[in-house]
């Protein structure tokens, strides 16, 4: 047997039409015989086996079987190919698949000798020095076996160096099988590392005709192949030691800055809890750091110079509150508070009466078929007027729009956007829906949904009046008197618009009390001047006269400037059209008159 140490040999057996039956026989006949001196096994030789003609077949790999057994079965199973002589094709197969580690060689760097044994009758039919140079190149080492006809100019081009011991002619195939014998002992050969001065530091493996040095674990092998030097093990970077790498022979250890200790993988570290010793006497919160500890305090303390007790910081006194009447503080912040009947502004820093005009606004516009595009544009034009002049935050006015034909659409809630300018460009964005008019429909999503605390209205107890401005051109198609009753009921100030065939009666319903205040009426959309009389309302009547429910000052305030507002725009829709003027001059004494009675009544 051989002793050597392990290979990897692929036969590549020519099975072209010149090979006869019987002398196919014979080849069969010399790899069993080779085969069964070798040591076989997975961690010692490995074999594989392919024949070849005008194209190349794999019998088995190198990792198909381990035992000879299995081996010699398979190779009495083979059917020649009976075709041509390719044989640079098998030797191109043999080193791009059949030496691959796919297919079980070992790799190179294991050192283990890939050996290809050619056995051939002819000559090829195709070009083999330059793809025997590349598998030569590729680390394989060849033995090209010539029978009878063979030529032998191919041969040499194939074998590896030297010659003599890597090219063999057979006479004939009858005298294949004595040659077998000699070719194991070539293959097999002798201890080259008894035979020789091999000069390796550590160790010396044999190989057929050769040898190579090995170096013990914990060392590589220098550049001249046969001294050897410690490895170490922390240089390449791939240690995973989170603080410090010591190396080993051949290995490593990690180890952690102090302060810290070793993790249970043996490369991470863990900072040493010293606040779990328990003798800290921290009065609030102990820290942890490298070699020690120190104590914190919570948000709104102060540590004290004995560097353990906490004391409540005023932040009243530290810091630039900025609160117009009074700064409290609490633990660890502070807030503004106003004098009693006095609000706090948005800024959470000022004070002031009432809301400062703030309501929760929901316009919602009629944009049936009748309106028609072109005025369905001024009345968005109409709606952002509004807007431009209304305090617009979370916490002032907030404003909602709803679209209405045959369908009710929310184009946005309370809650959507927090400015003016962000409410000015989604008006802008809303698309005209066309269809027919069904305002009661309209109203009852008013009510359900638009004045919800889900969608962003504020609840009642916070007095933020309600007020809902349906803006109309035509007869509903549907019942409106339910809603609207329902709606003034829920609290929401109803104010009513009316253009061109919108139905007065219509109007006068859906508008709160007194109705004339809160509804108006014009012929068309380009003469809405008389808009501007009917917003000039008295929203705060006298106490107990029993005319209306009693609002809060603050929330007939807020009603005052929303109606203010309203009528400003409404003004400037106007003042280039000289037919308003005599309409502005009316409008003008009628507020003068509300001025009076406000004045009066307070």
């Amino acid at each position: 047997k051989c002793r050597t140490g392990p290979l990897d040999i692929v036969f590549v057996i020519d099975s072209s039409r010149s090979v006869r039956p019987f002398e196919f026989e014979t080849m069969r006949r010399f790899m069993m015989d080779i085969i069964s001196s070798l040591d076989v096994g997975p961690n010692a030789t490995r074999v594989g086996v392919i024949q070849y003609s005008s194209q190349v077949q794999n019998i088995f790999s190198l990792k198909t079987f381990f035992t000879r057994a299995d081996m010699e079965k398979a190779i009495n199973s083979i059917i020649p190919l009976a075709q041509g002589t390719m044989t640079g094709l098998a030797i191109q197969y043999a080193m791009n698949v059949a030496f691959t580690t796919q297919e079980g060689a070992r790799p190179l760097h294991k050192r283990i000798p890939r050996i290809a044994i050619i056995v051939t009758d002819g000559r090829p039919q195709d070009r083999v020095t330059e793809v025997a140079t590349q598998a030569r190149n590729a680390g394989i080492e060849i033995y090209a076996v010539g029978i009878q006809r063979a030529d032998m100019n191919s041969l040499r081009a194939m074998a590896s160096p030297p010659l003599e011991e890597h090219v063999f002619l057979v006479e004939s195939f009858e005298l294949i099988q004595q040659f077998a014998k000699q070719f194991q002992d070539k293959l097999c050969g002798v201890d080259m590392c008894k035979e020789r001065e091999h000069g390796c530091q550590h160790s010396c493996i044999s190989t057929p005709a050769s040898f190579y040095c090995e170096c013990n674990p914990g060392y590589r092998l220098n550049v001249d192949g046969k001294t050897c030097s410690p490895i170490d093990a922390c240089a390449d970077g791939r240690h995973g030691c989170q603080h410090h790498c010591v190396s080993l022979r051949g290995s490593y250890s990690c180890r952690c800055r102090p302060g810290y200790y070793l993790s249970q993988n043996k490369r991470s570290c863990t900072m040493i809890d010293y606040c779990s010793f328990g003798n800290h006497s921290c009065q609030h919160e102990c820290v942890s750091i490298p070699n020690g500890h120190y104590c914190r305090c919570r948000s709104g303390f102060t540590l004290q110079p004995d560097s353990k007790s906490c004391r409540a910081t005023d932040l009243c006194n530290g810091v630039d509150h900025g609160c117009e009447f009074k700064c409290v503080s609490t633990e660890g912040s502070y807030h503004c508070v106003c004098p009693e009947g006095q609000q706090l502004q948005a800024d959470g820093k000022t004070c002031s009466k009432c809301g400062a005009g703030h309501v929760d606004l929901v316009m919602v516009i009629d944009g049936s078929k009748s309106v028609r595009p072109q005025n369905f544009e001024l009345v968005k034009q109409f709606v952002n007027r509004i807007v431009d002049l209304l305090e617009v935050s979370p916490h002032g006015t907030r404003v909602g729009l709803v679209q209405y034909s045959s369908r009710v659409r929310t184009e946005f809630p309370l809650n959507k956007y927090h400015s003016a300018d962000e409410i000015k460009k989604a008006v802008m964005d809303v698309e005209y829906m066309e269809k027919g008019t069904m305002t009661g429909l309209a109203l009852k999503h008013m009510v359900e949904h638009s004045f919800s605390e889900l969608e962003g209205a504020r609840p009642l107890s916070h007095n933020i009046p309600r007020i809902g401005l349906v803006f109309t051109d035509g007869r509903s198609q549907d019942d409106i008197s339910e809603w609207a009753r329902r709606a003034k009921e829920s609290g929401i100030v109803m104010f009513a618009v009316g253009v061109g065939k919108a139905v007065e009666e219509e109007l006068r319903a859906i508008a709160s009390e007194p109705v004339e205040q809160h509804f108006s009426y014009s012929a068309d959309f380009t003469t809405m001047t008389h808009l501007v009389e009917n917003f000039s309302l008295n929203i705060c009547p006298e106490e107990g006269k029993g005319e209306t429910e009693i609002r809060s000052p603050c929330e007939c305030e807020a009603l005052v400037q929303f109606q203010t507002n309203t009528v400003a725009i409404l003004q400037s829709l106007t003042e280039k059209n000289i037919l308003w003027a005599h309409s502005l001059a009316q409008m003008t004494a009628r507020l003068e008159d509300l001025e009076k009675q406000i004045a009066n009544k307070k």
